[in-house]
């Protein structure tokens, strides 16, 4: 008989797609250590605030919060370091081309295990909405549960 998989949460940003209008998703591995990924795989860490910086030719994640890991002892991790971001060399080029270019941000929008157990980072590019955008949308969002809302009261009768 086969053991249950365990399923690994999945860390979203939830703000970042209100924040941001996202113009283009990637997928990239991060160097971690290993009570970081113990933490991670209990769902501990917090990515509301980070973002990603171009380093000469490398791409480092910012301000992403991992809690330490309760039963690591002495070896622990410091909680808001810098961490590298695994892409190939040519996809960082180009990104941090992009970046430059046109001025977008790179966003972690999840951090989740794939099939095999790695750690990746789903990035956004985008770029930043103004308040005045995030009101259109947040009234778009509004109208439709609205509507939603008619349409279902009026399937009842």
């Amino acid at each position: 008989m086969k053991t249950p998989v365990k399923k690994t949460p999945v860390i979203e940003n939830k703000k970042s797609r209100r924040n941001y209008e996202i113009l283009e998703t990637l997928e990239a591995g991060i160097v971690l250590t290993g009570s970081e990924v113990k933490s991670l795989r209990l769902g501990r860490a917090e990515i509301t605030d980070a973002h990603a910086v171009p380093q000469k030719t490398e791409l480092m994640l910012i301000n992403l919060r991992i809690d330490p890991y309760e039963n690591a002892g002495y070896v622990n991790h410091e909680e808001t370091r810098s961490r590298k971001l695994l892409l190939h060399k040519k996809e960082i080029i180009k990104l941090i081309s992009r970046i430059r270019e046109k001025r977008l941000a790179v966003i972690p929008l999840k951090i989740y295990f794939n099939d095999r157990g790695k750690v990746k980072v789903l990035l956004g590019i985008g770029r930043g909405k103004k308040l005045s955008d995030q009101r259109q949308d947040e009234r778009k969002q509004e109208a439709k549960r609205e509507i939603e809302r008619a349409l279902k009261e009026a399937n009842r009768k």
